[in-house]
Parts: structure tokens; C-alpha cells; sequence
């Protein structure tokens, strides 16, 4: 047996891993690394996050990713550089991080990468019958372990497509197993670029289980802070707090029929982009343009870029707690853990608060993980739950087979 299969098995057996997860969101923000010492598998998981950072991508960087990020029609040659540009960027951060901890690579067990998402393509958005529902991360992992002498595990969605799933969310698995309690229905509320959440049912009913998209968490946002107002994001929701919602934009946005499917379900920025509520913004222009011709006044701007923030944070709160009350509660006792970069947004969890008021609202830090820290430290338990985890055959999580998630990229 080759050496690399053996190290594998033996790092399997060990009583304590060390999984180093990777997390770079649909915001583009930079990459998450949550270090964790994890023992057991299952629900016999424990975890400890020994290190975290979250390193910035500088602004080149951003841009080339941008290119083919969200994009039907891209430069191909691009995309296939990028695959490998960005595995050589993360490596660099990894080794970089190590070194800054005090971390020896040998000490590292795993590198659990989730990749960078350039398309997500579920059915309900592509809407093409003979086609399945896709995904696409980049960031390959047999660079990563190459250049950082660390067995990788990446590209972990695939599975959960081959297992009947649309690819995402994926927090539902390491949510489950970290922090169910029974007697408390547990909404964890992750607003990332996108919204999502993991509801965890008191009564521990595992067919209950599941985790959805809400719709656009900060991408719409950000996009527009970006564009309207040169700022990379609405820092502190202080543009959004100097406008106004437009009320009717608003009802039209959240009119599109995403919105009323059924939990669970997936998007992302493909779907939710600025040049979609621009499109929007646009019929709305055409109409007031139309009535003031018809009544001999000038007409102006439908919405001020202020009143657009405004409007466009709320439509982030508003889909979230749609969301939240279409799930059956099982337990007397209700609360929501709040994590991703929309949680530090004033507005929107002010907004939460209003509209779910006997709810209790709590950052995720509350059961010991740093919200910041949560999704790689997610794909680091996938990683676990795959290496040392035990399947049983047809058992069921969210109405989809517990499955063994990541491809393993050896160094040799």
C-alpha cells in the first residue's frame, strides 16, 4: 500500500485531528482559515478552533475573479487560468498563516478548501428540464497540497449533487452534529453574500432537519456601495440608514417567484444582482417617465442611490424572516444565531428584531464559534466526518443521504 494511503488511514485513527477549513464566500471578502483540533465524529464531535484568521483579497485579485464570477458568458481560457491562480493564491495565504502561528505544516493533518463558487446553476434558476442542477468552485486542490506538503480535501458540493441535493447549503451536516439541542428550535443564520440558514428542530427530529437560501445577503449591497458610492460595502448600513425605502420598488423585487418556493432551496449572485434590481429600477424610471410626459412634467430619478441602499437592506431582512416563518416549530423555546458579515449590519438586524420580536436573536458565539469563524470551520467537520466519520448505509439528513463529502488530493 502506498504511503500516502497509509498516512491517511493513521491520520483516521487518530484521537485528535487537526483540519486546517478554508472559506471564500460569494462576497469576495478574503479567505477565512478556522485551525481546529476536532476529536470523535458524529455526534460524539468536538471542536476546538486553535487559530483563526480572515485574510483580505486585494483589489487585482477581486477583479479577475469578477470576470467570470456570477457571468453566463466569459473568457473560458480565463476561467480554466484562474482554477489554478487562485489554488497558488490560497496556498500562499495557508503558508503564510502557518508561519505567523507558529504552525509547522507537519503538524496540520488536513486542509479542508471549500474552493471559490464562480456559478451556481440549481434548476430552479437555469430552468432547463433536461439539465441537472450544477455548481462550480474553483481553487484546485492538488495545487494546494502540492504547495503546502498537506493532504487536501476540496471541491466538496459535487457530492452533494450526486447525492440528489442542489450543491448547497452545505452548513446543515457540521450544524447537526454541533449544535442541536433538544427543547430549543435552532435557526443558525448565516448572511454571507447570500443569506441561508440551518433549522435544527427541538424535538431532534433528523427528517426536519434542513438548510435553505433565504435570497441576497450582502451581494446586492455591496454591489451597490461599490458602484453608486465608490466604498467596497455599506459600512456600519450607514448609507442605507440615510435613505428611504421605497416601498414600491420593494413589493416589486421581492415579487419574483424565488422568493415563494418552498424550503429548502439555493441561489446566489447569478440570480440576485445589481443589474437584476437595476432592471427593476429601470421599469420603474420607464413608468414615472411616461406619467410626467402624460401630465407635462419633468421627470426625474426614480429611486436616490440612498433610498435604493435603504430599500435593498430591507429586502434582505424581509426575505430572511419570510423564510424563518414558513418552517413548523417543534419546541416552546425559539432562537437565532446570527453569523457572516450581514450579523456586524445594524440595519438589517434591526429589522430582524422588529419583525420577530419573541424570537431570541444571539450571535453565534454564544454556543463557542466565532460566527466569523463558522463556515470554515464547517467544511473543516465535513472534512472530519468524511476521514474518520461513520456512514451508516441509507441514512437520511434533510431528505438527502448522509453522504461522505470532498475529493483527497495527496502532496506525492
Amino acid at each position: 500500500m502506498k504511503s500516502h494511503i497509509l498516512q491517511l488511514a493513521a491520520i483516521a485513527q487518530k484521537p485528535a485531528r487537526n483540519i486546517l477549513g478554508l472559506m471564500s464566500g460569494t462576497s469576495l471578502d478574503g479567505l477565512d482559515l478556522a485551525l481546529c483540533s476536532i476529536t470523535g465524529a458524529g455526534f460524539n464531535t468536538q471542536l476546538q478552533v486553535t487559530h483563526f484568521d480572515t485574510v483580505p483579497f486585494d483589489e487585482t485579485f477581486k477583479a479577475e475573479i469578477r470576470r467570470v464570477f456570477a457571468q453566463k458568458n466569459i473568457d473560458f481560457q480565463h476561467l480554466v487560468l484562474l482554477n489554478v491562480i487562485v489554488a497558488e493564491r490560497h496556498a500562499v495565504i495557508i503558508n503564510e498563516a502557518l508561519r505567523r502561528w507558529g504552525v509547522r505544516p507537519s503538524e496540520v493533518d488536513l486542509i479542508a478548501s471549500h474552493g471559490q463558487t464562480v456559478f451556481h446553476a440549481p434548476r430552479q434558476f437555469h430552468r432547463l428540464d433536461d439539465y441537472p442542477n450544477a455548481t462550480l468552485q474553483i481553487g484546485d486542490g492538488d495545487h494546494l497540497a502540492r504547495r503546502t506538503g498537506i493532504i487536501t480535501l476540496s471541491d466538496f458540493r459535487q457530492k452533494h449533487l450526486a447525492a440528489g441535493g442542489e450543491g448547497a447549503p452545505l452548513a446543515l451536516y457540521g450544524d447537526y452534529y454541533l449544535f442541536s439541542k433538544k427543547g430549543e428550535d435552532r435557526f443558525l443564520l448565516n448572511i454571507g453574500g447570500i443569506a441561508n440558514f440551518t433549522f435544527l428542530p427541538g424535538d431532534g427530529d433528523a427528517a426536519k432537519v434542513f438548510a435553505t437560501d433565504t435570497g441576497p445577503g450582502n451581494t446586492l449591497l455591496d454591489a451597490g456601495a461599490q458602484k453608486y458610492f465608490n466604498r467596497p460595502f455599506d459600512a456600519d448600513a450607514g448609507i442605507a440608514a440615510s435613505g428611504q425605502v421605497d416601498e414600491a420598488l420593494l413589493a416589486r423585487l421581492k415579487s419574483v417567484p424565488y422568493f415563494e418556493l418552498p424550503n429548502p432551496k439555493t441561489t446566489g449572485p447569478e440570480q440576485f444582482s445589481l443589474e437584476w434590481a437595476e432592471e427593476s429600477l429601470k421599469f420603474e424610471v420607464q413608468s414615472l417617465k411616461f406619467d410626467a410626459e402624460a401630465s407635462g412634467q419633468r421627470s426625474g430619478p426614480a429611486v436616490k442611490p440612498e433610498d435604493l441602499m435603504a430599500t435593498l437592506t430591507r429586502l434582505t431582512a424581509d426575505t430572511i424572516v419570510a423564510a424563518i416563518r414558513k418552517v413548523p416549530l417543534t419546541a416552546g423555546r425559539k432562537a437565532i444565531y446570527l453569523s457572516g458579515g450581514g450579523a456586524h449590519n445594524p440595519l438589517v438586524v434591526q429589522y430582524l428584531r422588529e419583525q420577530l420580536p419573541d424570537w431570541s436573536m444571539l450571535p453565534m458565539d454564544t454556543l463557542g464559534v466565532d460566527g466569523d469563524a463558522k463556515e470554515a470551520v464547517l467544511f473543516a467537520v465535513l472534512a472530519n466526518e468524511t476521514v474518520a466519520g461513520t456512514l451508516q448505509e441509507g441514512a437520511m439528513l434533510g431528505g438527502l443521504p448522509l453522504v461522505g463529502m470532498g475529493k483527497v488530493s495527496f502532496p506525492g
